[in-house]
């Protein structure tokens, strides 16, 4: 590796565990867990998938959309149960990779990209929001201008620092910059500290103390299962969006796999599940880590961090990782899809939208399967719509008939009405070498066709069936000489 490339991939990852702390602890809090959870489950997924994935480049760790999921159980059945969790849901984004699923994350199409990219940038922003609070008070008067004043300064020195040199990451420069600055003035406003003590120990290896029965797979099964599924989703996601910026190509099914096998191994050793942050890749990235060797050292300085370092790192404002992420919003949010609504189909727009606003008010899992659902539904119709068929009526007073489109479920209705078997002549023939059959309503819709000839007892052929189309008839038994 070359020194200047080894430089940037270790500031960057230093930039990068600055950017994790809060966002660990915050999302344990939220699942109602002890902080050191986050961070073991941040040190052991980030380092693993670092190591051994697929998207070198992208930072993994105790994600927000992965606390969500497992609230309920957490607070039902307790902590146990949630390591359980964490273990089968590993296994299953194991299989899923080993399966070589990972290319599903094909059929997203780019909509539901922007809005899943816009949806997690509008989260970010509003996390931040909850720093502006003491308690469930919102600041004022002087802790509030305090904040804002130097999350602003923040923000200054993060887009002004580029202009002047690439030396060093900006996000690094603004976080240390500002909190020297807190240091020497005694400025009165929240740290780290404030949010969490991070002093532990080494994370011990312990197998959930649970009952290993069928009743336990029963409550854990769906958390575990819902888990994966978020989990593989923002992951594959999040390596599209990198392979984007970096303009190269990841491989998602060993991404998958070491995804699954770092959070097997946190969940043993006493950490949350995880999955990647598209937040902290963002970070990592603008600041120059493109190895490897940046996810690593982020990942182990969260270990030095607990182990350490805490009584400086608590030392942090809030005010500059705030401001640092705000950064960070604004950069991951598609603003492009805001110039081009008015250029695009408005069922695009509409799925942009719909996403967006999906991801912000419920999960990521239901957004995509929403937005997936939706682009697959016009595709469908605007495809059944694209079905026609050309007449001519030939020298010996048959008639012919050109397809054009495709054939499948949505189309079999406009397929059925270009016919009218009791004014054609005796004889009709269809030329098909400009239609695709895709489906068994296909092949009912040509048997139908068929069927109504012969009932009012005129000869239906059919020419100029590709290969596939002729094997789908022959499978299903239909005569298509």
């Amino acid at each position: 590796m070359k020194p200047i490339r080894l430089r940037a991939d270790v500031l960057a990852g230093l930039t990068t565990s600055f950017a994790l702390l809060p966002e660990c602890i915050a999302f344990a809090l939220v699942a109602h867990l002890n902080p050191l959870m986050g961070l073991y489950g941040a040190f052991i997924i980030c380092t693993l998938t670092a190591l051994f994935g697929g998207r070198p480049g992208m930072v993994s760790g105790a994600a927000g959309s992965m606390a969500v999921v497992i609230v309920a159980l957490v607070v039902q059945h307790g902590v146990q149960y949630l390591l359980a969790t964490v273990l089968l849901g590993g296994l299953i984004m194991m299989a899923f990779g080993l399966l070589r699923l990972g290319k599903l994350v094909r059929m997203v199409p780019h909509p539901v990209m922007l809005g899943f990219v816009n949806g997690l940038a509008i989260i970010i922003a509003l996390a931040q929001l909850e720093h502006f609070k003491s308690g469930e008070q919102w600041l004022s008067g002087t802790p509030l201008y305090l904040m804002t004043g130097l999350v602003l300064l923040t923000m200054a020195i993060v887009y002004i620092l580029p202009r002047l040199t690439r030396a060093v990451p900006p996000a690094l420069v603004a976080i240390l910059g500002v909190g020297l600055l807190v240091y020497l003035l005694g400025l009165p406003t929240r740290t780290l500290g404030d949010m969490a003590h991070i002093a532990g120990g080494l994370p011990t290896f312990a197998l959930p103390d649970i009952p290993w029965t069928l009743d336990t797979l029963r409550i854990i099964a769906p958390y575990a299962i819902l888990m994966a599924l978020v989990g593989l989703l923002e992951t594959l996601l999040t390596l599209n969006l990198t392979d984007e910026i970096t303009e190269t190509r990841g491989y998602p099914d060993r991404e998958c796999v070491a995804l699954g096998a770092a959070n097997v191994v946190s969940g043993a050793f006493g950490g949350m599940g995880g999955c990647a942050m598209i937040g902290q890749t963002v970070i990592n990235l603008s600041s120059g880590g493109r190895g490897r060797l940046s996810g690593v050292v982020a990942g182990v300085l969260i270990l030095l961090f607990i182990l350490f370092l805490s009584p400086l790192i608590e030392r942090i404002p809030l005010a500059a990782l705030v401001g640092v992420m705000f950064v960070v919003s604004q950069q991951t949010f598609a603003w492009a899809s805001l110039r081009v609504l008015n250029k695009v189909p408005l069922n695009d727009v509409l799925v942009i939208i719909a996403v967006t606003t999906i991801t912000v008010f419920t999960d990521l899992a239901t957004a995509v399967l929403c937005g997936i659902i939706i682009a697959a539904l016009n595709f469908a119709w605007q495809q059944a719509r694209e079905l026609y068929a050309d007449e001519h009526l030939e020298a010996d007073g048959s008639k012919l008939y050109r397809l054009h489109g495709t054939l499948f479920f949505a189309s079999t209705t406009p397929f059925l009405n270009q016919f009218d078997p009791a004014s054609d002549p005796q004889r009709v023939t269809l030329d098909c070498r400009h239609l695709s059959f895709v489906d068994y309503s296909a092949i009912a819709a040509l048997k139908t066709l068929r069927e109504r000839y012969a009932k009012v007892g005129k000869q239906l052929q059919v020419f100029h069936l590709s290969e596939r189309c002729k094997k789908l008839l022959k499978r299903a038994g239909v005569d298509h000489d």
